[in-house]
């Protein structure tokens, strides 16, 4: 059977448009560029807040950008990596009082659900997992838009700020004063500033 030109030519541009189509569909990958993003947090020693932080971590976020709902978090911290600033006491909360990092050398994160808050607030429900223990918990996350960087690329900011009690993850540690109460609070105010980068 003879075919003719248009034959050929309709189906193979319906091909093209549905295979077009499939990669536009094609769920988004960020990854996390730690060099620009922190995860910082405050607790409360004496009488007043101490800061610190962790310097190495790791994620990506992979969904649909016009369907933030859909999309699926996954974030590392590496226990080891906490700083305070001060040596002696790094070395106290990499121990088994604390985050006992030997043990346990992850803090991560897997989401199981975001629903939007309206505007750009998201609730993103998931598993946290920290010091063997996993609890279900809510992130309060707020998108701060995207951009192109000066070489092309595609940036995505995230932030989020909570407070979490150590004891619901099993880090119990403390010590008595002689006047009355406890050396640390068990309330860890938590911020994260993410930058993610779209492959």
């Amino acid at each position: 059977m003879k075919l003719s030109m248009k034959m050929i030519v309709v189906p193979l541009a319906m091909l093209a448009v549905a295979l077009t189509a499939a990669a536009q569909e094609k769920p988004a990958t960020l990854t996390i560029d730690p060099s620009h993003s922190s995860v910082t947090f405050r607790v409360r020693h004496l009488l007043n807040k101490v800061d610190g932080r962790f310097d190495e971590f790791s994620g990506t976020i992979t969904g649909d950008p016009k369907k933030p709902e859909s999309a699926a978090v996954a974030f590392t911290i590496k226990a080891a990596s906490i700083d305070t600033r001060v040596e002696k006491r790094d070395a106290h909360l990499r121990s088994a009082d604390f985050f006992d990092v030997e043990k346990f050398p992850e803090i991560t994160f897997k989401s199981t659900r975001i629903t939007s808050r309206g505007g750009d607030a998201y609730d993103v429900a998931g598993v946290l997992t920290m010091h063997g223990v996993s609890k279900d918990v809510v992130l309060p996350v707020s998108f701060l838009g995207e951009i192109k960087d000066p070489w092309g690329k595609t940036r995505a900011g995230f932030t989020l700020s909570m407070t979490l009690n150590r004891k619901d993850f099993g880090i119990n540690w403390n010590k008595a004063l002689d006047q009355g109460g406890l050396m640390l609070g068990d309330d860890v105010d938590v911020t994260i500033d993410l930058q993610a980068v779209r492959e």
